[in-house]
């Protein structure tokens, strides 16, 4: 008898050890009993302006990617320029540095981790059918005195088959955000027609590869760019809709590389009409976003900002 009620009573243990549910405090469904986050917490809406927004220089109107490296916000223009420029936090220019014997076709994104930082030009939204897809991966040491050690890695996606020319802003291949993990780079498209991100993967190392289909989130909106804090297990998108309305998408608390099986939730900005493109964050709590200079004249006229967001309230401290 002893025996059978020891069972029961470990089995009864287990069991209550693995309570899948809510596991956010701050969300509308919190389980105080699950021991497991099945990826189902439900929030508010929640509408959130910058806490300041500053215009800045000519010299970056088409800023496309941010990411905070050595005290300063990097960021870079899509087309042509090949210069990386340093921001302070009120977006004054306070270092330029040209990357040497490199082209810009569409550069949209800038990333990083400890030892090196990579440009993403993989921009494809003019007819969808790039056969030169790749990063520049950049040597940190190298970086300011002129002549970094950049390699490329050149990848193409594992379900495109069709690279016939399409229309423009119609391809579901086109690629704006990008962050790196240990040994492998996670991609977010940019899908045109469907406003949704697929995830994919693929190796972080020079050569060709294939960038492996993973998983798709609904979005409903065209990200545009990616904050990593690795440590904090969080992942911060950046976009906007097709009628231009900006938002923000939080992946959190999930383990690994699954960044679908933890907590996710869309952000609205008060921002209309501001083509979000870069996003970078030094403590994982507060952000800085850019948007490209935006004309459509008489109707729209937004230059090149930088805003700044708190979004402590928004996780478990």
């Amino acid at each position: 008898m002893q025996r059978v009620i020891l069972f029961f009573f470990l089995l009864t243990s287990v069991t209550y050890g693995q309570i899948e549910g809510c596991t956010d405090p701050l969300s509308q469904n919190y389980n105080s009993e699950a021991k497991i986050n099945n990826g189902n917490c439900l929030y508010k809406q929640v509408k959130l302006k910058p806490e300041y927004s500053v215009k800045l220089g000519d010299s970056v109107r088409e800023t496309s990617g941010l990411s905070a490296f050595d005290n300063l916000l990097w960021t870079h223009n899509d087309d042509h320029d090949t210069t990386l420029y340093g921001l302070d936090s009120l977006g004054k220019i306070r270092k330029k540095v040209v990357l040497p014997n490199v082209v810009n076709h569409d550069w949209e994104e800038i990333s990083q981790d400890s030892m090196h930082l990579y440009i993403g030009d993989f921009g494809n939204n003019y007819s969808g059918n790039r056969t030169d897809l790749h990063i520049l991966k950049i040597d940190k040491k190298g970086f300011f005195n002129g002549n970094p050690i950049i390699d490329t890695i050149s990848f193409s996606y594992s379900d495109q088959t069709d690279f016939n020319p399409q229309k423009g802003n119609t391809t579901n291949f086109d690629c704006e955000a990008f962050i790196v993990s240990g040994d492998s780079i996670y991609l977010f498209s940019k899908q045109w027609k469907s406003s949704k991100t697929a995830i994919y993967a693929l190796a972080n190392k020079s050569g060709k590869h294939i960038a492996q289909y993973k998983e798709t989130i609904d979005t409903q909106g065209l990200i545009s760019g990616v904050a990593y804090s690795e440590s904090k297990k969080r992942i911060v998108l950046c976009g906007y809709s097709k009628k231009g309305k900006t938002f923000l998408y939080l992946l959190y608390d999930f383990n690994n590389q699954d960044f679908l099986k933890g907590n996710h939730r869309k952000i609205n900005l008060k921002l209309p009409f501001h083509q979000i493109e870069g996003i970078a964050t030094k403590d994982g709590l507060h952000y800085y976003l850019t948007n490209e200079s935006l004309v459509r004249k008489p109707v729209l006229n937004v230059p090149q900002q930088m805003h700044y967001f708190d979004l402590s309230s928004l996780f478990v401290q």
